[in-house]
């Protein structure tokens, strides 16, 4: 790992993200640039590179940048194929566009990779040879370190967890993948199931069944509440658990809003796999909550760009 700062970017549908990072430590205030605000990748980018400018001026020992995308996209050739959320994004090279108008080496990577890379190197992750990271938000994605590597696949599409199925009979997915977990456990997905479950008790329905407030009241012993997180739990476990017989790792990391549950999801959830998973692969297993929230694709993605450093 360099010793020298660099700046890590963090494209969100909402906003994007950036600020200068050595290892784990952010060393200036993150900058938001509103995303919506800006009509198609040329401006956008230029308000990026901007922002880099400035970070810039303050740091100029900052070595290179690390981008992290929502999305799909080429690793090698540093070209997005489609950003989730964001229109006009295909076959956009981003990576050699900033690395051009900012004059610094760059890395591009997808999202969910980041924050596993972030964990892997810094956090709940760290010291795992092999480790599973998931993030459950708005949708569900996931990264992969084998082997003390992030593993992308042959086309950089490894690790999607949200998109494999845990019923081939069930909701019908983006791409004909009937049963996809994101269709269950995001957080419109865990809103609808909540509407549908008080509405079935005969028990007022709460105002607020956001994932957040559901939690709360699980919490504070609702039973109905409790009952739709073991129901989270069991449609995570049944992908991790299919996950974990065929990769064996030693972590399993699980970050983004809806993990901010906490013990209302973690506990049915580490019930279930221990029921589910042999000795051999549950005994040495590490269930963590991630350490990086909002920050995590920040390090991530400048984690890449100091590696990117020392690689050259």
């Amino acid at each position: 790992m360099s010793n020298h700062p660099v700046i890590g970017i963090d494209f969100g549908g909402t906003s994007v993200k950036a600020a200068v990072v050595r290892d784990a430590e952010l060393l200036t205030g993150i900058i938001r640039i509103p995303t919506q605000e800006h009509r198609g990748p040329d401006s956008l980018i230029e308000a990026i590179a901007v922002e880099v400018d400035r970070l810039r001026a303050d740091h100029p020992d900052v070595t290179a940048l690390g981008i992290g995308v929502p999305g799909a996209i080429n690793f090698e050739k540093g070209v997005t194929y489609n950003l989730t959320n964001v229109a006009g994004w295909s076959s956009v090279p981003l990576r050699d566009i900033l690395a051009d108008r900012c004059g610094l080496p760059a890395v591009l990577e997808n999202d969910a990779n980041c924050m596993a890379f972030a964990e892997w190197k810094f956090g709940a992750a760290r010291g795992a040879k092999n480790a599973v990271c998931v993030t459950l938000g708005t949708g569900v994605g996931g990264g992969l370190i084998l082997n003390n590597e992030l593993f992308r696949g042959s086309y950089f599409a490894a690790g999607e967890i949200g998109q494999m199925s845990i019923d081939y009979n069930g909701v019908e997915g983006p791409y004909g993948n009937t049963g996809a977990l994101e269709r269950y456990i995001g957080n419109l997905q865990i809103t609808r199931l909540a509407e549908d479950v008080y509405s079935q008790s005969g028990t007022a329905t709460p105002e607020d069944l956001s994932p957040e407030a559901l939690a709360k009241l699980a919490e504070f012993g609702d039973r109905i509440a409790k009952h739709i997180w073991e129901r989270v739990a069991t449609y995570l476990g049944t992908c991790l658990m299919n996950t974990v017989y065929l990769l064996n790792p030693d972590a399993l990391v699980i970050g983004g809003g809806v993990a901010a549950a906490g013990d209302v999801l973690f506990d049915p959830l580490t019930d279930f796999l221990r029921s589910s998973l042999t000795p051999e692969c549950f005994s040495e297993l590490a269930i963590r909550h991630a350490r990086f929230g909002n920050t995590a694709g920040i390090i991530g993605s400048s984690a890449l760009a100091a590696e990117l450093t020392v690689a050259t």
